[in-house]
Protein backbone atom coordinates (compact mmCIF):
# COMPACT_ATOMS: atom_id res chain seq x y z
CA UNK A 1 0.00 0.00 0.00
CA UNK A 2 2.93 2.64 0.88
CA UNK A 3 5.24 2.13 -2.13
CA UNK A 4 1.38 2.66 -4.20
CA UNK A 5 0.73 5.44 -2.62
CA UNK A 6 4.17 7.18 -3.21
CA UNK A 7 4.72 6.62 -6.75
CA UNK A 8 1.69 4.85 -8.39
CA UNK A 9 1.54 2.09 -11.32
CA UNK A 10 2.31 3.20 -14.93
CA UNK A 11 -1.08 3.34 -16.33
CA UNK A 12 -2.02 1.38 -19.26
CA UNK A 13 -4.23 2.13 -21.86
CA UNK A 14 -6.64 -0.79 -20.22
CA UNK A 15 -6.81 1.50 -17.02
CA UNK A 16 -6.97 4.97 -18.75
CA UNK A 17 -10.40 2.84 -20.65
CA UNK A 18 -11.89 1.47 -17.30
CA UNK A 19 -11.16 5.02 -15.34
CA UNK A 20 -13.36 6.63 -18.03
CA UNK A 21 -15.36 4.22 -17.86
CA UNK A 22 -15.64 4.44 -13.98
CA UNK A 23 -16.19 8.24 -14.03
CA UNK A 24 -18.97 7.89 -17.16
CA UNK A 25 -21.00 5.60 -14.89
CA UNK A 26 -20.58 7.70 -12.14
CA UNK A 27 -22.56 11.12 -14.81
CA UNK A 28 -24.76 8.49 -15.86
CA UNK A 29 -25.87 7.18 -12.76
CA UNK A 30 -26.35 11.09 -11.29
CA UNK A 31 -28.30 12.00 -14.83
CA UNK A 32 -30.82 9.50 -14.09
CA UNK A 33 -31.08 10.05 -10.67
CA UNK A 34 -31.88 13.96 -11.47
CA UNK A 35 -34.38 12.52 -14.27
CA UNK A 36 -36.20 10.46 -11.82
CA UNK A 37 -36.36 13.39 -9.29
CA UNK A 38 -38.15 15.14 -11.96
CA UNK A 39 -40.77 12.76 -12.85
CA UNK A 40 -41.91 12.13 -9.16
CA UNK A 41 -41.25 15.58 -8.10
CA UNK A 42 -38.71 15.23 -5.62
CA UNK A 43 -36.40 17.51 -4.45
CA UNK A 44 -32.89 17.51 -6.07
CA UNK A 45 -30.19 19.73 -5.41
CA UNK A 46 -29.22 22.61 -8.05
CA UNK A 47 -25.67 21.44 -8.07
CA UNK A 48 -24.44 18.29 -6.86
CA UNK A 49 -22.20 18.78 -4.07
CA UNK A 50 -18.52 18.34 -3.55
CA UNK A 51 -18.83 14.71 -2.14
CA UNK A 52 -14.43 14.10 -1.96
CA UNK A 53 -15.84 10.30 -3.12
CA UNK A 54 -14.45 10.96 -6.66
CA UNK A 55 -11.58 12.18 -8.69
CA UNK A 56 -12.61 15.92 -9.55
CA UNK A 57 -12.87 15.16 -12.78
CA UNK A 58 -16.51 12.88 -12.05
CA UNK A 59 -17.89 16.59 -11.76
CA UNK A 60 -15.34 18.47 -13.60
CA UNK A 61 -16.69 17.15 -17.10
CA UNK A 62 -12.92 16.54 -18.66
CA UNK A 63 -13.44 13.20 -21.00
CA UNK A 64 -10.31 11.82 -19.14
CA UNK A 65 -8.04 12.41 -15.91
CA UNK A 66 -5.16 14.36 -15.91
CA UNK A 67 -3.13 11.73 -14.01
CA UNK A 68 -3.45 7.88 -12.95
CA UNK A 69 -5.92 8.02 -10.46
CA UNK A 70 -3.64 6.61 -7.68
CA UNK A 71 -1.25 9.49 -8.23
CA UNK A 72 -3.84 11.56 -8.00
CA UNK A 73 -5.01 10.49 -5.13
CA UNK A 74 -1.75 10.12 -3.12
CA UNK A 75 -1.38 14.14 -4.17
CA UNK A 76 -4.65 14.99 -2.84
CA UNK A 77 -3.18 13.06 0.73
CA UNK A 78 -0.11 15.10 0.18
CA UNK A 79 -2.17 18.30 -0.34
CA UNK A 80 -3.87 17.85 2.90
CA UNK A 81 -0.73 17.33 4.82
CA UNK A 82 1.11 20.71 4.26
CA UNK A 83 -2.45 22.33 4.74
CA UNK A 84 -2.49 21.12 7.78
CA UNK A 85 1.17 21.87 8.95
CA UNK A 86 0.47 25.15 7.53
CA UNK A 87 -2.34 25.50 9.88
CA UNK A 88 -0.12 24.42 12.66
CA UNK A 89 2.08 26.42 12.26
CA UNK A 90 -0.24 29.30 12.41
CA UNK A 91 -1.55 28.48 15.96
CA UNK A 92 0.95 27.19 17.02
CA UNK A 93 0.37 23.71 17.37
CA UNK A 94 1.72 21.05 19.45
CA UNK A 95 1.66 17.50 19.03
CA UNK A 96 -1.47 15.82 20.81
CA UNK A 97 0.02 14.45 24.42
CA UNK A 98 -1.34 11.20 24.26
CA UNK A 99 -2.52 8.72 22.10
CA UNK A 100 -6.46 8.77 21.68
CA UNK A 101 -8.46 5.79 20.92
CA UNK A 102 -10.77 6.99 18.00
CA UNK A 103 -12.94 4.60 15.73
CA UNK A 104 -11.95 6.71 12.82
CA UNK A 105 -8.54 5.56 13.00
CA UNK A 106 -8.63 2.40 14.33
CA UNK A 107 -7.21 1.06 10.88
CA UNK A 108 -3.62 0.20 11.18
CA UNK A 109 -3.10 2.30 7.86
CA UNK A 110 -3.53 5.26 9.47
CA UNK A 111 -0.30 4.63 11.89
CA UNK A 112 1.75 2.31 8.92
CA UNK A 113 2.03 4.63 6.15
CA UNK A 114 3.75 7.82 7.59
CA UNK A 115 1.68 10.14 5.48
CA UNK A 116 -1.68 9.21 7.11
CA UNK A 117 0.01 8.68 10.49
CA UNK A 118 1.05 12.80 10.38
CA UNK A 119 -2.47 13.49 9.13
CA UNK A 120 -3.79 11.79 11.82
CA UNK A 121 -1.99 13.10 14.67
CA UNK A 122 -1.64 16.54 12.73
CA UNK A 123 -5.85 16.64 12.93
CA UNK A 124 -6.36 15.10 16.49
CA UNK A 125 -3.54 17.91 17.87
CA UNK A 126 -5.74 21.04 15.68
CA UNK A 127 -8.94 19.58 16.92
CA UNK A 128 -8.03 19.67 20.48
CA UNK A 129 -6.62 23.13 19.46
CA UNK A 130 -10.07 24.20 18.23
CA UNK A 131 -11.90 22.48 20.92
CA UNK A 132 -9.93 24.59 23.20
CA UNK A 133 -10.25 27.76 21.93
CA UNK A 134 -14.10 27.39 22.27
CA UNK A 135 -13.86 27.52 25.62
CA UNK A 136 -10.93 29.86 26.45
CA UNK A 137 -12.42 33.01 24.63
CA UNK A 138 -13.67 35.42 27.11
CA UNK A 139 -16.49 37.74 27.34
CA UNK A 140 -19.05 34.88 26.01
CA UNK A 141 -22.38 34.53 27.71
CA UNK A 142 -23.88 31.08 28.20
CA UNK A 143 -25.86 30.57 25.54
CA UNK A 144 -23.37 32.13 23.12
CA UNK A 145 -20.81 30.23 24.35
CA UNK A 146 -22.87 26.80 23.59
CA UNK A 147 -23.35 27.72 20.35
CA UNK A 148 -20.08 27.83 19.42
CA UNK A 149 -18.44 25.14 21.05
CA UNK A 150 -21.05 22.89 19.18
CA UNK A 151 -20.73 24.60 15.96
CA UNK A 152 -16.89 23.87 16.62
CA UNK A 153 -17.17 20.61 17.69
CA UNK A 154 -19.66 19.73 14.29
CA UNK A 155 -16.91 21.72 12.21
CA UNK A 156 -14.18 19.86 13.23
CA UNK A 157 -15.84 16.25 13.14
CA UNK A 158 -16.58 17.20 9.26
CA UNK A 159 -13.40 18.09 8.56
CA UNK A 160 -11.76 14.42 9.66
CA UNK A 161 -9.51 13.25 7.05
CA UNK A 162 -11.58 10.16 7.81
CA UNK A 163 -14.11 11.62 5.54
CA UNK A 164 -12.64 11.91 2.44
CA UNK A 165 -11.38 9.85 -0.05
CA UNK A 166 -8.02 11.60 -0.58
CA UNK A 167 -6.93 11.38 2.90
CA UNK A 168 -8.67 8.56 4.50
CA UNK A 169 -6.19 5.42 3.47
CA UNK A 170 -8.71 2.41 3.92
CA UNK A 171 -10.51 4.02 1.00
CA UNK A 172 -7.78 4.67 -1.20
CA UNK A 173 -6.83 0.74 -0.92
CA UNK A 174 -10.03 -0.04 -1.31
CA UNK A 175 -10.69 2.19 -4.39
CA UNK A 176 -7.41 0.32 -5.66
CA UNK A 177 -8.42 -3.36 -4.96
CA UNK A 178 -12.13 -2.62 -6.34
CA UNK A 179 -10.89 -0.42 -8.95
CA UNK A 180 -13.32 2.26 -8.38
CA UNK A 181 -16.30 -0.21 -7.60
CA UNK A 182 -16.80 0.90 -4.09
CA UNK A 183 -16.79 4.72 -5.11
CA UNK A 184 -19.75 3.66 -7.90
CA UNK A 185 -21.15 1.68 -4.98
CA UNK A 186 -21.45 4.44 -2.86
CA UNK A 187 -22.74 6.85 -5.26
CA UNK A 188 -25.53 4.52 -5.54
CA UNK A 189 -26.13 4.28 -2.00
CA UNK A 190 -25.57 7.98 -1.75
CA UNK A 191 -28.39 8.51 -4.39
CA UNK A 192 -31.04 6.11 -3.11
CA UNK A 193 -30.53 8.14 0.21
CA UNK A 194 -31.10 11.33 -1.55
CA UNK A 195 -34.30 9.96 -2.83
CA UNK A 196 -35.34 8.88 0.30
CA UNK A 197 -34.47 12.04 2.40
CA UNK A 198 -32.32 9.96 4.95
CA UNK A 199 -29.63 8.25 5.95
CA UNK A 200 -29.31 4.91 5.67
CA UNK A 201 -28.03 3.38 9.43
CA UNK A 202 -28.72 0.04 9.17
CA UNK A 203 -29.34 -3.11 6.00
CA UNK A 204 -32.71 -2.41 4.35
CA UNK A 205 -35.07 -5.20 4.99
CA UNK A 206 -33.74 -7.30 7.70
CA UNK A 207 -36.44 -5.92 10.34
CA UNK A 208 -40.22 -5.94 10.11
CA UNK A 209 -42.82 -4.79 13.02
CA UNK A 210 -45.02 -8.01 14.02
CA UNK A 211 -42.18 -10.40 12.35
CA UNK A 212 -38.93 -9.94 14.66
CA UNK A 213 -39.25 -6.78 16.46
CA UNK A 214 -42.17 -5.65 18.33
CA UNK A 215 -43.88 -9.36 18.62
CA UNK A 216 -44.91 -9.72 22.05
CA UNK A 217 -48.51 -11.14 22.06
CA UNK A 218 -51.20 -8.97 22.58
CA UNK A 219 -54.10 -7.14 21.50
CA UNK A 220 -55.20 -4.06 20.65
CA UNK A 221 -57.77 -3.14 22.82
CA UNK A 222 -58.91 0.35 21.88
CA UNK A 223 -58.14 3.11 19.16
CA UNK A 224 -58.70 6.69 19.42
CA UNK A 225 -58.10 9.30 16.87
CA UNK A 226 -54.62 10.08 18.94
CA UNK A 227 -53.64 6.53 20.13
CA UNK A 228 -54.11 2.94 20.30
CA UNK A 229 -53.90 0.67 23.75
CA UNK A 230 -52.37 -2.53 23.74
CA UNK A 231 -52.72 -5.02 26.51
CA UNK A 232 -49.81 -7.80 26.17
CA UNK A 233 -50.82 -11.09 27.01
CA UNK A 234 -49.51 -12.69 30.54
CA UNK A 235 -47.33 -15.39 31.02
CA UNK A 236 -47.58 -16.32 34.40
CA UNK A 237 -50.24 -17.56 36.41
CA UNK A 238 -50.82 -14.66 38.73
CA UNK A 239 -49.74 -10.77 38.05
CA UNK A 240 -49.74 -7.90 40.04
CA UNK A 241 -52.82 -6.30 40.89
CA UNK A 242 -52.22 -2.89 39.63
CA UNK A 243 -51.03 -2.49 35.85
CA UNK A 244 -48.48 -0.64 34.50
CA UNK A 245 -49.08 2.04 31.21
CA UNK A 246 -46.13 2.57 29.17
CA UNK A 247 -45.87 6.04 28.03
CA UNK A 248 -43.70 5.89 24.80
CA UNK A 249 -42.40 9.75 23.37
CA UNK A 250 -44.58 10.26 20.04
CA UNK A 251 -41.58 11.48 18.02
CA UNK A 252 -40.71 7.90 18.26
CA UNK A 253 -42.40 4.33 17.91
CA UNK A 254 -43.08 2.61 21.04
CA UNK A 255 -41.37 -0.80 20.36
CA UNK A 256 -37.99 0.85 21.27
CA UNK A 257 -38.87 -0.77 24.29
CA UNK A 258 -39.92 -3.92 22.57
CA UNK A 259 -37.32 -4.45 20.19
CA UNK A 260 -36.12 -8.21 20.25
CA UNK A 261 -37.72 -10.49 22.22
CA UNK A 262 -33.81 -10.83 24.43
CA UNK A 263 -34.00 -6.35 24.40
CA UNK A 264 -37.33 -6.23 24.80
CA UNK A 265 -38.85 -4.37 28.19
CA UNK A 266 -42.56 -4.68 27.24
CA UNK A 267 -41.40 -9.06 27.19
CA UNK A 268 -39.12 -8.94 30.21
CA UNK A 269 -42.26 -7.13 32.33
CA UNK A 270 -44.29 -9.31 31.22
CA UNK A 271 -42.62 -12.20 32.08
CA UNK A 272 -41.85 -11.14 35.32
CA UNK A 273 -45.47 -10.77 36.66
CA UNK A 274 -46.93 -7.13 35.47
CA UNK A 275 -50.09 -6.47 33.42
CA UNK A 276 -48.68 -4.52 31.35
CA UNK A 277 -50.57 -1.83 28.68
CA UNK A 278 -48.55 0.08 25.86
CA UNK A 279 -49.64 3.79 24.27
CA UNK A 280 -48.90 3.50 20.67
CA UNK A 281 -49.46 6.72 19.33
CA UNK A 282 -50.61 7.69 15.66
CA UNK A 283 -47.64 9.20 13.74
CA UNK A 284 -49.61 12.65 12.59
CA UNK A 285 -51.26 13.39 9.57
CA UNK A 286 -53.70 15.78 8.62
CA UNK A 287 -56.52 14.65 10.99
CA UNK A 288 -54.29 15.50 14.12
CA UNK A 289 -52.57 18.74 13.00
CA UNK A 290 -54.22 20.87 15.08
CA UNK A 291 -53.48 18.46 18.58
CA UNK A 292 -52.06 20.25 21.69
CA UNK A 293 -50.96 19.59 24.64
CA UNK A 294 -54.59 19.12 26.35
CA UNK A 295 -54.92 16.47 24.16
CA UNK A 296 -51.94 14.77 24.94
CA UNK A 297 -52.98 15.26 28.54
CA UNK A 298 -56.79 14.23 28.55
CA UNK A 299 -57.35 12.40 25.02
CA UNK A 300 -53.93 10.95 25.43
CA UNK A 301 -52.73 9.92 28.97
CA UNK A 302 -55.83 10.67 31.12
CA UNK A 303 -58.02 8.52 28.66
CA UNK A 304 -55.65 5.40 28.39
CA UNK A 305 -54.88 5.73 32.70
CA UNK A 306 -59.04 5.79 33.20
CA UNK A 307 -59.72 3.44 30.54
CA UNK A 308 -57.21 0.56 32.02
CA UNK A 309 -58.66 1.19 34.97
CA UNK A 310 -62.13 0.40 33.90
CA UNK A 311 -61.12 -2.34 31.98
CA UNK A 312 -59.83 -4.27 34.69
CA UNK A 313 -61.47 -2.72 37.58
CA UNK A 314 -58.83 -1.10 39.27
CA UNK A 315 -58.21 1.96 41.57
CA UNK A 316 -54.93 3.03 39.91
CA UNK A 317 -52.03 1.91 37.30
CA UNK A 318 -48.27 2.67 37.61
CA UNK A 319 -47.64 5.08 34.56
CA UNK A 320 -44.71 5.02 32.74
CA UNK A 321 -43.05 7.95 30.58
CA UNK A 322 -40.46 8.05 28.45
CA UNK A 323 -38.56 11.28 27.46
CA UNK A 324 -41.09 13.48 26.23
CA UNK A 325 -43.90 11.37 27.21
CA UNK A 326 -42.30 11.61 30.49
CA UNK A 327 -42.70 15.44 30.80
CA UNK A 328 -46.62 15.52 29.74
CA UNK A 329 -46.67 12.80 32.87
CA UNK A 330 -45.43 15.34 34.71
CA UNK A 331 -48.26 17.88 33.51
CA UNK A 332 -50.42 15.28 33.34
CA UNK A 333 -49.82 14.48 37.51
CA UNK A 334 -49.84 18.14 38.25
CA UNK A 335 -53.57 18.53 36.69
CA UNK A 336 -54.27 15.04 38.93
CA UNK A 337 -53.39 16.89 41.50
CA UNK A 338 -55.52 19.72 40.97
CA UNK A 339 -58.51 17.85 40.64
CA UNK A 340 -57.91 16.03 43.25
CA UNK A 341 -57.77 12.88 41.03
CA UNK A 342 -53.76 11.86 41.96
CA UNK A 343 -55.04 8.62 43.11
CA UNK A 344 -55.68 7.50 39.91
CA UNK A 345 -51.66 6.89 39.65
CA UNK A 346 -50.13 4.95 42.05
CA UNK A 347 -46.91 5.80 40.60
CA UNK A 348 -44.89 7.78 37.90
CA UNK A 349 -41.34 6.20 36.42
CA UNK A 350 -39.53 8.48 34.53
CA UNK A 351 -37.34 7.92 31.72
CA UNK A 352 -34.44 10.21 30.65
CA UNK A 353 -37.43 12.79 31.12
CA UNK A 354 -37.06 16.28 31.89
CA UNK A 355 -39.38 19.23 33.64
CA UNK A 356 -37.21 21.81 34.34
CA UNK A 357 -34.94 22.56 30.83
CA UNK A 358 -32.47 25.27 32.52
CA UNK A 359 -29.87 22.53 31.98
CA UNK A 360 -31.60 20.59 29.16
CA UNK A 361 -27.98 20.60 27.21
CA UNK A 362 -27.62 20.98 23.52
CA UNK A 363 -31.07 20.38 21.69
CA UNK A 364 -31.60 23.90 23.06
CA UNK A 365 -29.72 25.19 20.54
CA UNK A 366 -32.21 23.92 17.89
CA UNK A 367 -34.84 26.47 19.59
CA UNK A 368 -34.20 30.07 18.22
CA UNK A 369 -35.83 32.05 16.20
CA UNK A 370 -34.79 30.88 12.81
CA UNK A 371 -35.53 26.94 13.91
CA UNK A 372 -39.24 28.08 14.78
CA UNK A 373 -39.35 30.34 11.25
CA UNK A 374 -38.30 27.33 9.64
CA UNK A 375 -40.40 25.11 11.60
CA UNK A 376 -43.40 27.06 10.39
CA UNK A 377 -42.36 27.06 6.67
CA UNK A 378 -42.13 23.32 6.77
CA UNK A 379 -45.54 22.97 8.57
CA UNK A 380 -47.27 25.34 6.73
CA UNK A 381 -49.18 23.53 4.02
CA UNK A 382 -50.42 20.28 5.89
CA UNK A 383 -49.97 21.24 9.79
CA UNK A 384 -47.58 18.39 10.79
CA UNK A 385 -43.73 18.09 10.94
CA UNK A 386 -42.01 14.96 8.62
CA UNK A 387 -40.14 13.19 11.29
CA UNK A 388 -37.13 12.82 8.86
CA UNK A 389 -36.17 16.62 9.89
CA UNK A 390 -36.01 15.75 14.03
CA UNK A 391 -34.27 12.21 12.97
CA UNK A 392 -31.60 14.68 11.41
CA UNK A 393 -31.38 17.15 14.29
CA UNK A 394 -30.88 14.08 16.92
CA UNK A 395 -28.40 12.27 14.19
CA UNK A 396 -26.68 15.83 14.29
CA UNK A 397 -26.41 15.65 17.74
CA UNK A 398 -23.84 12.85 17.21
CA UNK A 399 -22.87 13.78 13.93
CA UNK A 400 -19.59 11.78 14.58
CA UNK A 401 -21.51 8.53 15.15
CA UNK A 402 -24.72 8.68 13.41
CA UNK A 403 -23.66 11.13 10.14
CA UNK A 404 -19.79 10.42 9.34
CA UNK A 405 -19.34 7.30 10.03
CA UNK A 406 -22.03 5.88 7.88
CA UNK A 407 -20.76 8.77 4.89
CA UNK A 408 -17.58 6.85 5.41
CA UNK A 409 -18.85 3.10 5.55
CA UNK A 410 -21.63 3.79 3.24
CA UNK A 411 -20.68 6.03 0.41
CA UNK A 412 -16.81 6.46 0.27
CA UNK A 413 -16.44 2.40 1.18
CA UNK A 414 -19.54 1.42 -0.94
CA UNK A 415 -20.50 -1.02 2.02
CA UNK A 416 -23.61 -2.13 3.30
CA UNK A 417 -24.44 -0.79 7.05
CA UNK A 418 -25.21 -3.91 9.19
CA UNK A 419 -28.47 -5.01 10.41
CA UNK A 420 -29.16 -3.28 14.00
CA UNK A 421 -32.72 -3.06 15.27
CA UNK A 422 -31.97 0.17 17.59
CA UNK A 423 -30.52 1.79 14.65
CA UNK A 424 -33.92 0.62 12.36
CA UNK A 425 -36.10 1.83 15.20
CA UNK A 426 -34.44 5.24 14.92
CA UNK A 427 -34.79 5.64 11.27
CA UNK A 428 -38.52 4.71 11.44
CA UNK A 429 -39.64 8.22 11.70
CA UNK A 430 -42.85 9.91 13.38
CA UNK A 431 -44.55 13.04 12.16
CA UNK A 432 -45.91 15.60 14.27
CA UNK A 433 -48.61 17.90 15.07
CA UNK A 434 -46.24 20.82 13.94
CA UNK A 435 -48.62 23.55 16.46
CA UNK A 436 -48.16 21.55 19.60
CA UNK A 437 -43.95 20.17 18.41
CA UNK A 438 -43.88 24.24 18.20
CA UNK A 439 -45.43 25.00 21.83
CA UNK A 440 -43.30 22.28 23.28
CA UNK A 441 -40.25 23.94 22.04
CA UNK A 442 -41.00 27.62 22.80
CA UNK A 443 -43.09 26.86 26.29
CA UNK A 444 -40.97 24.07 27.77
CA UNK A 445 -37.67 24.43 26.00
CA UNK A 446 -37.37 27.87 25.69
CA UNK A 447 -39.62 29.73 28.14
CA UNK A 448 -39.44 26.66 30.80
CA UNK A 449 -42.93 27.37 31.63
CA UNK A 450 -43.60 23.75 32.89
CA UNK A 451 -41.16 24.52 35.66
CA UNK A 452 -43.39 28.01 37.28
CA UNK A 453 -46.28 27.62 39.03
CA UNK A 454 -49.31 27.98 36.69
CA UNK A 455 -47.10 28.68 33.97
CA UNK A 456 -48.45 25.89 32.18
CA UNK A 457 -52.17 25.39 31.45
CA UNK A 458 -54.07 22.08 31.33
CA UNK A 459 -57.75 22.60 29.81
CA UNK A 460 -57.57 26.13 31.33
CA UNK A 461 -56.31 24.78 34.51
CA UNK A 462 -52.62 26.11 36.00
CA UNK A 463 -51.14 23.20 37.01
CA UNK A 464 -47.96 23.33 39.42
CA UNK A 465 -45.31 20.18 39.26
CA UNK A 466 -44.17 21.17 43.13
CA UNK A 467 -47.29 20.01 44.20
CA UNK A 468 -47.00 16.44 42.68
CA UNK A 469 -46.67 13.66 45.77
CA UNK A 470 -47.03 10.86 43.49
CA UNK A 471 -44.06 8.56 43.99
CA UNK A 472 -41.99 8.90 41.24
CA UNK A 473 -38.99 6.65 40.16
CA UNK A 474 -36.59 8.65 37.98
CA UNK A 475 -33.85 7.03 35.74
CA UNK A 476 -31.12 9.13 34.20
CA UNK A 477 -28.27 8.22 31.54
CA UNK A 478 -25.02 8.94 32.40
CA UNK A 479 -23.72 9.86 28.92
CA UNK A 480 -27.29 11.28 27.79
CA UNK A 481 -26.90 14.02 25.19
CA UNK A 482 -30.47 14.66 24.51
CA UNK A 483 -31.98 14.58 28.49
CA UNK A 484 -28.85 15.25 30.31
CA UNK A 485 -28.49 13.65 33.93
CA UNK A 486 -28.40 16.91 35.29
CA UNK A 487 -31.30 18.35 33.68
CA UNK A 488 -32.96 15.15 34.19
CA UNK A 489 -32.38 15.57 38.24
CA UNK A 490 -34.51 19.01 38.11
CA UNK A 491 -37.23 16.89 38.68
CA UNK A 492 -35.81 15.86 42.51
CA UNK A 493 -36.35 19.74 43.09
CA UNK A 494 -39.90 20.16 41.87
CA UNK A 495 -41.81 16.89 43.18
CA UNK A 496 -42.87 16.89 46.70
CA UNK A 497 -43.45 13.24 47.17
CA UNK A 498 -41.44 10.24 47.81
CA UNK A 499 -38.61 9.95 44.87
CA UNK A 500 -36.03 7.40 44.02
CA UNK A 501 -33.21 8.54 41.38
CA UNK A 502 -30.96 6.10 39.62
CA UNK A 503 -28.64 7.13 37.09
CA UNK A 504 -27.69 4.04 34.50
CA UNK A 505 -24.94 3.98 32.45
CA UNK A 506 -24.81 5.01 28.72
CA UNK A 507 -27.51 7.03 26.90
CA UNK A 508 -30.35 7.74 26.32
CA UNK A 509 -31.63 4.34 24.27
CA UNK A 510 -28.55 1.60 25.15
CA UNK A 511 -29.11 3.37 29.26
CA UNK A 512 -32.91 2.47 29.21
CA UNK A 513 -33.03 -0.77 26.70
CA UNK A 514 -30.38 -2.52 28.64
CA UNK A 515 -31.84 -5.96 29.78
CA UNK A 516 -30.41 -8.06 32.56
CA UNK A 517 -29.58 -10.98 30.62
CA UNK A 518 -26.99 -8.94 28.54
CA UNK A 519 -25.19 -8.31 31.43
CA UNK A 520 -23.98 -4.62 30.04
CA UNK A 521 -23.07 -1.58 31.39
CA UNK A 522 -23.92 -0.36 34.92
CA UNK A 523 -26.23 1.49 37.28
CA UNK A 524 -25.37 3.61 40.52
CA UNK A 525 -28.09 4.17 43.40
CA UNK A 526 -27.56 6.67 46.71
CA UNK A 527 -30.15 5.88 49.12
CA UNK A 528 -29.11 8.86 51.14
CA UNK A 529 -30.48 12.56 50.83
CA UNK A 530 -29.16 14.70 48.00
CA UNK A 531 -29.16 18.35 47.43
CA UNK A 532 -27.78 18.26 43.80
CA UNK A 533 -26.52 15.52 41.60
CA UNK A 534 -23.26 15.87 42.23
CA UNK A 535 -23.97 14.60 45.82
CA UNK A 536 -25.53 11.66 44.99
CA UNK A 537 -22.36 10.54 42.18
CA UNK A 538 -19.73 11.40 45.25
CA UNK A 539 -22.14 8.85 47.41
CA UNK A 540 -23.30 6.92 44.61
CA UNK A 541 -22.84 3.07 44.99
CA UNK A 542 -22.23 1.32 41.56
CA UNK A 543 -24.01 -1.97 40.81
CA UNK A 544 -23.03 -4.13 37.88
CA UNK A 545 -25.47 -4.77 34.89
CA UNK A 546 -29.55 -3.37 34.49
CA UNK A 547 -31.28 -1.16 36.67
CA UNK A 548 -34.86 -2.94 35.73
CA UNK A 549 -35.10 -5.89 38.39
CA UNK A 550 -34.09 -2.38 40.92
CA UNK A 551 -37.44 -0.48 39.40
CA UNK A 552 -39.62 -3.92 39.79
CA UNK A 553 -38.12 -4.03 43.62
CA UNK A 554 -39.68 -0.62 43.95
CA UNK A 555 -42.58 -1.19 42.36
CA UNK A 556 -43.50 -3.87 44.02
CA UNK A 557 -42.69 -1.65 47.29
CA UNK A 558 -45.34 0.30 46.04
CA UNK A 559 -48.02 -2.36 45.71
CA UNK A 560 -47.26 -6.02 45.92
CA UNK A 561 -50.46 -7.61 46.10
CA UNK A 562 -50.86 -10.46 43.37
CA UNK A 563 -54.65 -11.65 41.14
CA UNK A 564 -55.14 -14.40 38.91
CA UNK A 565 -54.10 -14.10 35.51
CA UNK A 566 -57.64 -14.83 34.14
CA UNK A 567 -60.84 -12.74 33.01
CA UNK A 568 -60.26 -9.23 32.27
CA UNK A 569 -56.54 -9.79 32.28
CA UNK A 570 -56.87 -12.01 29.46
CA UNK A 571 -56.68 -9.15 26.34
CA UNK A 572 -59.99 -9.21 24.84
CA UNK A 573 -61.84 -11.16 27.73
CA UNK A 574 -62.82 -7.89 29.36
CA UNK A 575 -65.01 -4.87 28.62
CA UNK A 576 -63.84 -4.03 25.66
CA UNK A 577 -63.12 -6.36 23.19
CA UNK A 578 -60.13 -6.67 20.55
CA UNK A 579 -59.64 -4.20 17.77
CA UNK A 580 -56.65 -6.55 15.98
CA UNK A 581 -53.23 -8.15 17.50
CA UNK A 582 -50.08 -6.46 18.90
CA UNK A 583 -48.11 -4.01 17.70
CA UNK A 584 -51.78 -2.71 15.79
CA UNK A 585 -51.79 -0.47 12.79
CA UNK A 586 -50.61 2.39 13.99
CA UNK A 587 -47.04 1.96 14.99
CA UNK A 588 -47.06 1.07 10.96
CA UNK A 589 -48.26 3.84 9.38
CA UNK A 590 -46.19 6.54 7.78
Amino acid sequence: MADETETGPTPNLEDWQHWTWVMGRAQQMLMEAWADSLKTAQPWPTSPPAWGAFPPAFFGGEAAPAADPVSMMNAGAQAWAKGFEAWGRMVGLQPAAAEKKDRRFAAPEWRDNPLFDQIRQTYLALSDKLLGTADQIEGLDKETRAKLKFATRNFVDAMSPSNFALTNPQVLKKTIESRGENLLKGLGNMLKDIAAGQLTQTKPGVFEVGKNIATTPGKVIRETALYQLIQYTPTTDEVLETPVVVFPPWINRFYILDLSPEKSFVKWCVDNGISLFMVSWKSADESIADATLDDYVLRGQIDAIDTVRDVLGVENVHAIGYCVAGTTLAATLAYLHSKKQQDKVASATFLTAQVDFTLAGDLKLFTGPDTMALLEQLTAEKGYLDGRYMAATFNLLRGRDLIWNYVVNNYLLGEEPPPFDLLHWNSDTTNLPSSWHRAYLQDLYVGNKLAEKGGVRVAGTPVDIDQVKTPSYIQAGREDHIAPPESVWKIMDHFSGEKRFLLAGSGHIAGVVNPPAAEKYCYWTNDRPCGTLDDFVEGATEHKGSWWPDWLAWLKKQSARMVKAEGARIPGEGKLKAVEDAPGRYVREH
